[in-house]
């Protein structure tokens, strides 16, 4: 079997019965330059995999029908790409098994979207099966991100951000003049669902509007909007 010829947009498929957190990554993977496709069922998962002939596949060890092992016993056959599994058993024999199964890395479970993202990108470096894409700058009005160069400018000057605030404001800007909700940016910044107790998102988007007004000396260009999310103006 080969894989597809290779496009702009690498390839991935996705099997995990936990269709919630599937979801969320699978909309993450999508903002970052990958199309997703997904199954929930080991015993579906093969045919699936070798009819859409992904760049990679990412593939959890607990699934119903058979188990992530069988499945990757059964491509390793057939399917020449890599082969990223998850676990959220946490022992060490599970790696083991994972790795002889065929598997080319290996996550535990819970794991962060970005740690995902980039042992994915690794992986088809690795292999070149598919070209890896880089999310490029974003430009509204005089401030400029590159998510890829982990910069930010404004008016040409240098912005000192930390990661997290960089994270923020691409978000913002790739959605400038529409409201993000929190309930989003909480899913593709974290990759968890939105929790009332949680404030990290709300501090980050604090200190960024500080930080840009001090720069800028104007007004600030993140707006809340109350009970839904924040908005990042448009002049």
């Amino acid at each position: 079997m080969e894989l597809k010829s290779q496009t702009s947009t690498p390839r991935v498929f996705i099997v995990d019965d936990d269709t919630q957190l599937t979801a969320m990554v699978a909309d993450y993977l999508r903002m970052h330059g990958f199309t997703a496709e997904c199954e929930v069922s080991g015993d579906r998962a093969v045919p699936r995999i070798l009819a859409a002939r992904p760049d990679l596949v990412v593939l959890d060890v607990m699934l119903p029908g058979k188990d992530g092992f069988t499945v990757c016993r059964e491509l390793r056959g057939a399917y020449p790409g890599p082969i990223l599994m998850l676990t959220g058993r946490g022992a060490e024999v599970d790696e083991v098994v994972g790795l002889e199964s065929g598997a080319d890395d290996y996550l535990p479970k819970p794991v962060s979207p970005r740690v995902l993202l980039a042992r994915m990108r690794a992986l088809l470096r690795r292999t070149s099966t598919a070209p890896v894409p880089e999310p490029g700058p974003v430009r509204v009005g005089e401030l400029t991100v590159d998510p890829a160069r982990r910069t930010a400018h404004l008016r040409g000057a240098a912005l000192d951000l930390t990661s997290g605030e960089l994270d923020v404001l691409f978000l913002l800007m790739t959605h400038a003049g529409q409201v993000v909700s929190r309930q989003l940016m909480y899913q593709r910044l974290r990759g968890v669902e939105q929790d009332d107790i949680d404030r990290s998102v709300d501090l980050r988007v604090s200190r960024l509007r500080h930080k840009l007004r001090e720069a800028s000396g104007e007004a600030d260009v993140i707006k809340t909007v109350r009970g839904v999310g924040y908005l990042f103006t448009v002049s």
